[in-house]
């Protein structure tokens, strides 16, 4: 007999932590695709973690993703260990798991890929966060699946 395996769908959430922004995105239902959502402009850590509980509430997700800026050796940096120290923050308000995803390049990427669809300078600032956040994310969601594949 063949084992049969449940693949359990989440909902996830994504958050690109950033000084002045906060980019997010989830996923759908499924757990297969990724959409930007917004980026939440930072006010304080007290705020910040206010606003992020209850839209992680309201979304009804079974995951947070913090994309985790590591250096392009592979190691924390000043700015990884701020988000890291944010996440468990976050982590201490909520009751679904946070993970950490590995975020390089999707900054650089997601601004490479909005001005190819013809977003200005003036609104990339406003866009770019947030499809930053999808892109870890849909990243991440791939993955999953390719690991679902090979089990």
């Amino acid at each position: 007999m063949i084992p049969v395996f449940e693949v359990i769908a989440v909902r996830a959430l994504a958050l690109d932590v950033g000084e002045k922004r906060i980019g997010i995105a989830v996923s759908d239902p499924l757990g297969v695709i990724a959409t930007s959502k917004m980026a939440l402009v930072r006010t304080n850590k007290a705020k910040d973690l206010v606003t992020l509980v209850a839209l992680i509430e309201r979304s009804a997700v079974g995951l947070v993703l913090v994309g985790m800026p590591f250096s392009l050796s592979g190691g924390e940096g000043p700015q990884a260990l701020r988000v890291r120290q944010f996440a468990e923050a976050l982590e201490t308000e909520i009751t679904v798991p946070i993970r950490f995803w590995d975020e390089r390049y999707t900054t650089v990427e997601a601004e490479r890929l909005l001005r190819e669809r013809g977003v200005r300078a003036k609104k990339l600032r406003a866009q770019v966060d947030s499809f930053a956040a999808a892109l870890l994310l849909q990243e991440y969601l791939d993955a999953q699946r390719r690991l679902e594949v090979t089990v």
